[in-house]
């Protein structure tokens, strides 16, 4: 994602935005439905037919949301 850091930077993550390729470990940029479409970065631990697991990062290391199997997972942000 060119022009997302700082002047000349890249952003630091490659995200799979392709639903049909996901596989457990890709990164994903996923939404949360009570946030305005603001963007979170996560990784991918289970991948099933129509829903995702989304583990969002070292900060929450216990945590795991469910999200929609979409160019951008939909979070519901009962789950936060």
């Amino acid at each position: 994602m060119h022009g997302m850091g700082g002047e000349g930077e890249d952003c630091p993550f490659s995200f799979n935005f392709d639903p049909a390729t996901f596989k457990v470990g890709d990164t994903v940029s996923y939404r949360v439905n009570t946030m305005d479409g603001w963007p979170f970065v996560g990784t991918l631990i289970e991948v099933h037919d129509d829903y995702v697991v989304i583990a969002p990062g070292p900060t929450e290391p216990d945590a795991r949301y469910r999200g929609t199997r979409e160019d951008r997972p939909m979070v519901d942000g009962g789950e936060i």
